[in-house]
């Protein structure tokens, strides 16, 4: 790996420099307004695999925004890596939060800050120049495709229908997808789990139009305290999700696995001191860790109504709003937990109010394997790099397309993650380490070369 390592060292002000420009542009899949910043951002992932030595490099049209492909085929009989990854960024509201502007990239003490930057420009960005420094090198081992979204965001509601018709050109051997974090710069990990998911929004709707809150507060329902109330009974004294049936498909973890999930380090007080809290929360008889791992949640993600802006003013609103997102564990489903949701909020609504649930996107849970080809070869490539063998853990996010890949293509994936919990991923003031960031250069050919050693010894 000598001169991978050698054209990676010399190219990696470049490198960096590239990322930065893909930071600058404002591919928020979220906002109709960004749509143009969108299809900019696909030309130029387009450009960059085409630089990087990708053949048969194409923009792919969805019904909503498109996806860019490109492959390299060095030898048929040679297996075949699929390298999933997406373009597309969250909002970056509230803007007052950032430091700089989120689309004017600032690298400062090793950081880079910007909107994109984990969470996955940089990550999948990793790829493309981790690619490059092997077709430069004449040293790829083995068959590479990439797959990049621009839906992720929001869903990926286009993707499963462009798997589905593609199939023969995806046709691979394993998935890699970086979009996942570490335990730290100091103890690597790989994600071996993954939460599902289930996203919707809420409306409660009172009188028809906002009242005067001297004239009529008191004898009308006020759709904002009656949407807080219904939030309220949510879960129970003991943190539980209080919705009928929501955890029958949940199956237990054994006092075993679990004993081997605690053994991934974790200082709660750490923890807490970063995140400036005072007290953890949530469901009875589990630790923080496992709260955020290997059980399921219902949190708000958004919630208003009424009069929002400066000074004041006296109304009663007509209406209030909420958006909802429920983690799953494996066993649990999207549609039917959604459906679960549905009945129970609309069971909950009292008859002074009107209510409507619209879903918006969901996706299944993942559990990767740890005994796979393609597992120890990632496990071995990071143990090289960072000198110690990577710890295998549980991921709290949701990347539903890891289940899709298994259930339309049939393969497993690694999940190949170099950012940090810390990186403020969909928060104001996303970051990404430059460390991070070249250690996932550096690694990425390595798992390359001990997947196709060890696929060959495995034949």
């Amino acid at each position: 790996m000598n001169t991978v390592d050698a054209f990676i060292d010399q190219n990696k002000d470049r490198f960096l420099n590239e990322l930065l420009d893909l930071l600058r542009i404002p591919s928020v899949s979220a906002d109709p307004n960004y749509k143009a910043d969108v299809a900019r951002c696909a030309e130029e992932v387009k450009k960059r695999l085409v630089e990087a030595g990708a053949d048969k490099v194409e923009i792919c049209p969805t019904a909503g925004h498109p996806i860019v492909y490109g492959e390299k085929i060095i030898d048929p009989t040679k297996p075949t890596v699929l390298v999933y990854g997406h373009y597309d960024v969250q909002p970056a509201d509230p803007l007052d939060l950032w430091h700089s502007p989120p689309f004017e990239p600032v690298v400062k003490d090793g950081m880079i800050y910007a909107r994109g930057s984990a969470d996955d420009k940089g990550q999948f960005y990793m790829h493309v120049k981790a690619f490059e420094a092997m077709m430069k090198t004449n040293s790829l081992p083995c068959n590479v495709k990439f797959m990049i979204e621009g839906e992720e965001e929001v869903g990926s509601s286009n993707l499963g229908i462009f798997v589905s018709a593609n199939k023969a050109r995806l046709k691979a051997d394993v998935v890699l997808i970086s979009d996942t974090s570490m335990i730290a710069n100091d103890t690597p990990s790989i994600n071996t789990g993954l939460r599902g998911l289930s996203y919707l929004e809420v409306e409660v709707v009172g009188p028809n139009r906002d009242l005067h809150s001297g004239v009529y507060g008191g004898a009308v329902a006020n759709p904002i305290n009656t949407l807080c109330a219904m939030i309220s009974s949510l879960h129970d004294a003991d943190g539980r999700v209080n919705i009928p049936g929501f955890y029958d498909a949940v199956v237990e973890l054994s006092a075993t696995e679990r004993k081997a999930l605690a053994e991934a380090p974790f200082n709660e007080k750490e923890w807490m001191d970063e995140l400036g809290v005072a007290a953890v929360k949530g469901e009875k008889g589990y630790t923080t860790d496992e709260r955020c791992t290997i059980r399921p949640t219902l949190d708000v993600n958004g919630i208003w109504g009424g009069y929002i802006g400066e000074g004041a003013k006296t109304v009663l609103p007509s209406k209030a709003f909420a958006k909802i997102s429920m983690r799953l564990v494996p066993n649990q489903k999207s549609d039917p937990i959604t459906k679960l949701f549905q009945d129970h909020f609309n069971k909950i609504a009292p008859p002074s109010v009107k209510v409507t649930v619209r879903p918006h996107h969901g996706g299944e849970a993942a559990v990767t394997p740890i005994d796979s080809v393609a597992y120890l070869a990632a496990s071995k490539a990071m143990e090289e790099t960072f000198g110690k063998r990577p710890i295998p853990t549980r991921g709290g996010g949701s990347i539903p397309i890891v289940a899709l890949f298994e259930s339309e293509l049939g393969l497993k994936t690694v999940l190949f993650g170099f950012g940090l919990d810390s990186d403020n991923i969909h928060s104001p003031n996303e970051k990404y380490g430059i460390f991070n960031y070249m250690k996932g250069i550096n690694t990425i050919p390595r798992f390359f070369k001990h997947y196709a050693t060890m696929s060959a010894e495995n034949a």
